[in-house]
């Protein structure tokens, strides 16, 4: 049941497309590995419901570093607001532990789905939302922060990603960050939700039957090394992307890979027979 060079060859251009992805984007690239590692896992034989979980949890593993360098470079560029970062992270942190302990416990095609549906979600709120006719400044409530961070948090544990991509929306509809800003602090954010939601797929992945070689929990070390390996630089040059690009071209990128990937997880294109 080892990986074989086809796999290991994917996932290290998949990290590679990662890295971008999150420092241009200030998502963690769940949209973009979840799959690949899915497929990679269970090419070799795992089960899907252990291949799922295994892909949230090193999901995660590599959203940490990946978001650290991101983060490093968005702060750089003065995007990153602290305060609101480490709140939003903090209270994101202890969902994503509380949802972590769900997803080891729910079949693996309802967390495939779930995982799909709420990228989708995310998408079509961010599509649809009319932008403010005038200037507005961030809200500055310690309280809302708490509010918006748990639940996303436990989410984010579920469906095994960092939160970028569900609180960037929520950044910029409902507490009114610029989207520059938004893209900057969800990197920090993503700090605390991946850290919480790593011990919980550690933690309950224990002892469990059917893991691949080179796993803790449902954590694999293999998979993790060849995509934090090229994720962790690439972050450095999408966070300096991200800021030579306008915000609302920078919006609807971020929109159209939500939506793909979206399609991807629920399977539309599988039961439409297209190879994309």
């Amino acid at each position: 049941m080892g990986i074989g060079s086809t796999q290991i060859i994917a996932l290290l251009l998949t990290g590679v497309g990662v890295g971008f992805a999150s420092g241009l984007l200030g998502v963690g690239g769940c949209f973009i590995m979840v799959p690949v590692q899915f497929w990679a896992l269970t090419s070799i034989g795992v089960d899907p419901t252990i291949a799922i979980r295994i892909a949230f949890g090193t999901n995660l593993a590599v959203v940490l570093p990946t978001a650290i360098s991101g983060a490093f470079g968005h702060h750089r560029k003065k995007a990153v607001l602290w305060k609101t970062g480490i709140i939003l992270g903090t209270s994101g942190l202890f969902g994503a532990f509380i949802g972590g302990i769900f997803a080891a416990r729910l079949p693996g095609s309802i967390l495939k789905i779930g995982f799909g549906l709420a990228i989708l979600a995310g998408a079509i709120r961010m599509l649809t939302a009319k932008p403010p006719q005038i200037e507005r400044e961030p809200i500055d409530n310690k309280l809302a922060y708490v509010l918006w961070g748990l639940p996303l948090g436990i989410v984010s544990g579920i469906i095994g990603i960092g939160g970028g991509v569900l609180m960037i929306p929520v950044m910029v509809l409902a507490l009114r960050f610029k989207m520059h800003q938004a893209v900057g602090t969800s990197t920090a954010l993503m700090i605390f939700a991946s850290a919480g939601g790593i011990l919980s797929y550690l933690f309950n992945g224990i002892n469990v039957a059917g893991l691949p070689p080179y796993s803790i929990g449902y954590v694999n070390l293999l998979q993790w090394i060849l995509l934090a390996g090229t994720s962790v630089p690439m972050a450095q040059v999408g966070a300096r992307a991200a800021h030579k690009i306008p915000a609302k071209q920078l919006k609807y990128i971020f929109i159209t890979v939500m939506i793909y990937m979206g399609l991807k997880m629920i399977g539309v294109f599988s039961w439409m027979n297209l190879p994309i």
